[in-house]
């Protein structure tokens, strides 16, 4: 059953200020939770608005310097804008996507607020645009957690060993916060306020056109588009069709039977509370709902988890200790092949299946899970160094996925150097971490069938 009210653990005041009784309006400043709707910032916003009787509005930063983001990620994301001003248009909300840090757009935007509201991101440069906000701004800033299902301090409050450990804990809270939000309507509309001013997103590729970006990666919306529209769309999709049979499925490369959500997830476009309820609503057999449910929610919120608390997070030095002992006493073992970072990234390996994995991640910005790991492994087996294999896999990774730079990048790149998993039988170059192998990946799964759909969808010859 939805319901208006949003638990109190999601609710964290940023500073000691409360809401200043001369400001007009109250401000959201979205930036994690790219939304117009199944958003637990927006509708405390607009209760927090309705309270005080004032209209709110809604500012989102766009920077032409985030981390590591290429045309191809903005372009996405920007598809998402456009629909996140349609949704907040027919709620009566001002909406205005700003240029500049976003820090310093929530600061000029909220110079006349009575209170600001933001959502929660985890990243190092996100919590700080966050502290920098609070420590500033002439109101009090209140951040609303809606990106996972339960709230980060609340599922744990340490760095889980591994998913085991962690399964538990949160299971426990699951029923709390696995709860729907019913849609609170704004008393005030704020169709007219005059903060609106901002980028023009009728025209997304002019916006994209004036930004300064890396332009090496080129937009894959022909394949996936951007937005909580299209995200509805496949999420309805894998419920009706894809979902039942998920648990024997899922493992198969070139069965395609997958969410594809991680993408809309890493973005905020749709809203991983929503997306567990309609997979227990769905009538799919309770083997699949369960292993999809592992997926959502307990490993994805791991991930969260370890970043957390996890100050490296983005470096070889977040490895487990028996990990990097490990790989030491292995990083001068002989490899069978050894490529450069430019070699791995142009696909030009002896491996058809490897080369198809980093041909399909080029090409669309999505891998399938089990490619992932097996893509991952290689590049730990064929690097001069367990050091240098992590910084490529960490930027190959970073620069084409549409779901890499977030917390499941970091935590599934340093899980193929050992991070969440435990030692196993002890072997060359990879000493005690776990291996992969193409004799490994033809036994469970159908590598030719998988080529075979690269080059379909691509057009790229693989033979």
């Amino acid at each position: 059953m939805a319901t208006a009210r949003i638990q109190q653990e999601r609710i964290k005041p940023l500073n000691r200020k409360g809401p200043r009784e001369d400001g007009r309006h109250v401000l959201y400043w979205m930036q994690a939770s790219q939304r117009a709707e199944h958003n637990h910032a927006l509708e405390y916003a607009i209760q927090q608005a309705n309270a005080l009787g004032r209209t709110l509005v809604c500012v989102f930063g766009l920077t032409d310097d985030y981390p590591e983001a290429n045309l191809r990620h903005y372009a996405f994301m920007l598809e998402g804008l456009v629909d996140v001003g349609s949704g907040l248009r027919r709620r009566g909300i001002g909406f205005a996507v700003r240029r500049g840090s976003p820090d310093e757009v929530a600061l000029r935007a909220g110079r006349n607020a009575a209170l600001i509201v933001t959502d929660r991101g985890y990243l190092r440069h996100q919590v700080g645009w966050r502290e920098n906000v609070a420590s500033e701004a002439g109101c009090g800033v209140v951040q609303v957690e809606s990106d996972v299902v339960v709230p980060v301090e609340v599922a744990s409050d340490r760095r889980e060993y591994a998913a085991r450990t962690f399964r538990p804990r949160i299971g426990h809270h699951l029923d709390r916060f696995l709860v729907g939000l019913r849609t609170t309507p704004l008393r005030r509309p704020s169709a007219a306020a005059g903060l609106l001013d901002g980028v023009d997103l009728s025209d997304p590729g002019r916006v994209l056109e004036e930004m300064d970006l890396d332009r090496g990666v080129g937009p894959v919306g022909h394949l996936y588009p951007g937005g909580s529209r299209a995200a509805r769309r496949l999420a309805r999709r894998f419920f009706g069709e894809g979902l039942a049979g998920y648990a024997a499925g899922r493992s198969q490369p070139h069965a395609g039977r997958v969410s594809h959500m991680s993408k809309y997830l890493h973005f905020g476009h749709i809203s991983p509370v929503y997306l567990a309820l309609e997979t227990r609503s769905s009538g799919a057999p309770e083997e699949d709902v369960r292993s999809f449910l592992e997926e959502l929610i307990v490993r994805r919120e791991l991930a969260v988890n370890f970043v957390y608390h996890t100050r490296n997070y983005d470096s070889y030095s977040c490895l487990p200790g028996w990990a990097r002992q490990t790989l030491g006493e292995h990083g001068d073992d002989p490899r069978e092949h050894v490529y450069t970072p430019r070699q791995l990234e142009e696909a030009c390996t002896h491996d058809p299946y490897w080369n198809a994995a980093m041909v399909e991640m080029r090409s669309t910005g999505y891998l399938h899970n089990h490619m992932r790991m097996y893509w991952g492994k290689r590049i730990l087996g064929w690097t001069r160094s367990p050091q240098q294999a992590y910084r490529t896999a960490l930027y190959l990774n970073n620069k084409y996925f549409l779901d890499g730079r977030d917390p499941n990048s970091y935590a599934n790149v340093a899980w193929i150097f050992g991070l969440h998993d435990r030692p196993w039988k002890e072997r060359p170059v990879f000493g005690k971490v776990r291996y992969m192998s193409k004799g490994g990946l033809e036994r469970k799964t159908n590598p030719e069938a998988y080529v075979r759909r690269v080059e379909r969808l691509t057009g790229v010859s693989l033979g």
